[in-house]
């Protein structure tokens, strides 16, 4: 088991068909996810009781305590650990009863391995927690409710996806923000969607956050703060 830093993403894969968990867990951590699997209701507990995750991918007939229960159990806890339920059965009846318990997502087997993925990711955004009104860091304010940002007092007179791409690198709190979570979070769904639109964007708010340059690109993973 491994400590994850900040910024890594805590999954727990709650899964007891052990091979169909160790594969979910693998493809999740390609894809930057610091896992734990776990075979059994009663240790799915266990564990979310040890450690603070951001989502729990859960299977819903698990032994010992059933996965319905495990979901009931989190929700009643005010956790903000995010439910993903897995179910063997894709019927209507049971997505609504599996909502209904609490989970915030729904995946019928057999799945698509990227789409559980995609899943999981826009589940850690629901999890996060809320935004201040007021983000500040290397002299740079950024208030949220009235949309206005300045550096050290002087007014950056930013687009609003300018604005927005700021107050992602600022949510941050100095970890790396991928161009791919940029495009997704600010830029909407009909956007063309290649990375050079961030890099432009990218370019325009250097240009008026000014020197000393405060945004690094991370080679091959992102931009930080």
């Amino acid at each position: 088991m491994h400590e994850a830093g900040d910024n890594t993403m805590r999954v727990l894969v709650a899964e007891d068909e052990e091979i169909l968990a160790e594969l979910v867990a693998t493809g999740l951590r390609r894809a930057g996810f610091a896992v734990d699997t776990v075979y059994s209701g009663d240790a799915a507990l266990a564990y979310l009781g040890l450690h603070d995750y951001d989502v729990v991918v859960l299977d819903r007939d698990l032994p010992r305590v059933h996965g319905d229960d495990v979901a009931r159990r989190l929700v009643s806890t005010g956790s903000r650990t995010r439910i993903l339920m897995l179910t063997a059965s894709g019927t209507m009846e049971d997505r609504v009863e599996g909502l209904d318990l609490g989970a915030d997502d729904y995946v019928s087997k057999p799945f698509e391995f990227p789409e559980l993925v995609s899943r999981v990711r826009a589940l850690r955004r629901r999890s996060a927690r809320p935004v201040p009104p007021q983000l500040e860091r290397h002299g740079i304010r950024l208030d949220s409710v009235r949309r206005a940002a300045t550096r050290d007092g002087r007014d950056l007179d930013l687009s609003p996806k300018e604005f927005t791409v700021l107050q992602l690198l600022l949510e941050a709190d100095g970890a790396t923000v991928s161009a791919e979570e940029l495009l997704e979070r600010a830029w909407d769904a009909n956007a063309d969607p290649f990375t050079g639109a961030v890099r432009v964007c990218m370019s325009k708010l250097r240009a008026k956050l000014g020197e000393p340059a405060l945004i690094r690109t991370v080679q091959g993973v992102g931009y930080a703060l």
